[in-house]
């Protein structure tokens, strides 16, 4: 049995999903890969070649161990939607996506490893995309009390390139040619859960307080005035920040969705999206920013940081010849890796 699942990056929609609005997310071609099979006994054994590590537990014995015990929540959600497991099982986890790097290696994991329970449990069966997105969501997200919305777990369950709508619960598929995608990676760790918090708490706090004064505010479609005298000007330029990353991300999911859209414009979208995250949201960092403008003055359509940020990875759309933006950004002391969009998780 093994079961491949990819990464992700997000086009539009950079710390967005969370507050309702519609992001754009396509998986790329860095997988992960579980194999196993199972035992004759109640044992789970997870190997982890690629930290020199061996996870091993009961299967009925699932008490968390740490705060994100995902393949012990893993089996818990699986069993809470009515899979049954009478054995245990050994499997091996294989991995080239960067860990803690904003291409969103948990959740590829995380969904791969459902798959994986769907087809070992007792009650055998191939399930389908958005029935593994809810049960990973569930299992890394829900059950330990994280922030985040859905983007990570649908985009590598369904693959491709994915319009999530959280308000409207409506995913549309793109099978869309987007060319050579470049991976600069900064090798800068990052604290996911902190910035999210940072970006999330807050903004829902101002949000609030718009609902208390103007009822009628919709952060879909409502434009911002400058005479909220209840809102700092710290808290009103944050906001201002927050309704223009919209604006763009309407515009690049727009011009996702054309037969014939054009890879200049989304490139040049990617870099007003960035842009703001950097200078007005806070959460890319210096080796970032230089990683973009160097991949940009090599001839890269548009780039910017994908993840929570505060580290981790930057992606620029390339010409058919790749190597000079992958060169320039090892020459500021990134990593680079070329990818395509690619499937979702899926049994070999």
């Amino acid at each position: 049995m093994n079961i491949s699942t990819p990464s992700r990056i997000c086009f539009f929609g950079e710390h967005q999903d969370y507050l309702g609005l519609p992001v754009a997310a396509t998986s790329i071609s860095l997988r992960s890969i579980i194999s196993g099979k199972k035992r004759d006994d109640k044992q789970v054994i997870i190997n982890l070649p690629d930290i020199n590590k061996k996870e091993k537990f009961c299967i009925d014995q699932l008490d968390y161990q740490n705060s994100r015990d995902y393949f012990k929540s893993g089996i818990k959600v699986c069993k809470e939607s009515g899979m049954i497991f009478s054995n245990g099982f050994e499997c091996t986890l294989r991995s080239n996506i960067p860990i803690q790097a904003g291409l969103s290696s948990s959740s590829s994991i995380v969904v791969g490893w459902i798959n994986f329970l769907s087809f070992v449990s007792d009650t055998k069966k191939s399930m389908s995309s958005q029935a593994i997105a809810e049960l990973a969501f569930k299992a890394e997200v829900l059950e330990f009390d994280e922030p985040g919305g859905m983007m990570d777990q649908n985009a590598v369950s369904f693959g491709n390139t994915l319009i999530i709508d959280p308000l409207r619960k409506n995913l549309t598929k793109l099978d869309i040619d987007l060319g050579n995608i470049i991976i600069g990676d900064s090798k800068e760790t990052k604290d996911t859960l902190g910035i999210i918090h940072n970006c999330k708490d807050r903004r829902m706090q101002i949000l609030s307080k718009l609902k208390k004064y103007e009822p009628n505010f919709d952060l879909h479609q409502s434009v911002l005035k400058n005479n909220y005298n209840f809102l700092n000007s710290n808290d009103l330029e944050l906001m201002h920040a927050t309704i223009e990353n919209r604006d763009i991300s309407f515009a690049g999911i727009a011009e996702l969705s054309k037969k014939d859209f054009s890879i200049e414009k989304i490139g040049q979208l990617l870099l007003k999206h960035h842009e703001i995250l950097s200078t007005r949201l806070n959460v890319s960092t210096m080796q970032i920013d230089r990683m973009i403008e160097a991949s940009m003055d090599a001839g890269a359509y548009g780039a910017k940081i994908t993840g929570s940020g505060g580290g981790g990875c930057m992606f620029a759309l390339t010409p058919e010849d790749a190597n000079p933006i992958c060169e320039a950004i090892r020459n500021v002391g990134g990593d680079a890796y070329v990818v395509k969009s690619d499937r979702g998780t899926y049994k070999l």
